[in-house]
């Protein structure tokens, strides 16, 4: 009995070091494939979430915009970056809007809410990854308008360019008109 059990492990043959080196080589090869899919994905994730967030606090920022905007009687000074709307103390007072740009980046702003008439990165940050769309500082008011002899009330013209990458491809844009409310009609 014991002679025919060591005739049969006699025949058992293992694996050779160049089989197992040929099996490895193909597992590491399905493994990076695999993982770099993996890790692709994720980025893909991460990008998509970013993009949301910057959209949504965009969003939330031109709701919040568009209530002072209400509020206001006049724009002084009026800057393509930098907007004072005159508040009466009655609504809270006079509040500065500014796009500043964030340190670190070349074409990465932030939108910035502040009580007063001066605005900086100092005050409350409201949005972030405003971009450009001509390599200079974005164009976050582009036109205030008070018209003579129409009767119309003031309006301000908001453009929020939105993108994670800093440039203006793939770009999510916002745009409004609003109109100052408790400004005179001339």
């Amino acid at each position: 009995m014991i002679e025919r059990i060591k005739l049969r492990l006699r025949g058992e043959g293992g694996t050779t070091i160049v089989e197992m080196l040929t099996v490895m080589i193909i597992m590491s090869i399905v493994f990076a494939g695999i993982t770099s899919v993996f890790v692709a994905g994720s980025k893909a994730a991460a990008d998509q979430d970013r993009r949301f967030q910057a959209q949504v606090t965009t969003r939330l920022a031109l709701d919040k915009i568009r209530r002072d905007i209400h509020c206001a009687n006049d724009v002084t000074p009026f800057k393509t970056t930098e907007v004072t709307l005159k508040i009466s103390a009655a609504c809270g007072g006079d509040v500065s809007w500014c796009a500043a740009a964030v340190t670190g980046y070349s074409n990465r702003y932030a939108l910035y809410r502040q009580l007063g008439t001066s605005c900086s990165s100092a005050g409350t940050k409201i949005a972030d990854y405003l971009t450009s769309t001509n390599g200079s500082a974005p164009v976050v008011f582009p036109a205030f308008a008070h018209d003579v002899g129409c009767g119309c009330l003031a309006s301000l013209q908001i453009d929020f360019a939105v993108s994670i990458k800093g440039t203006a491809v793939g770009a999510y844009e916002l745009t409004d008109t609003i109109f100052l409310r408790n400004s005179t009609r001339i």
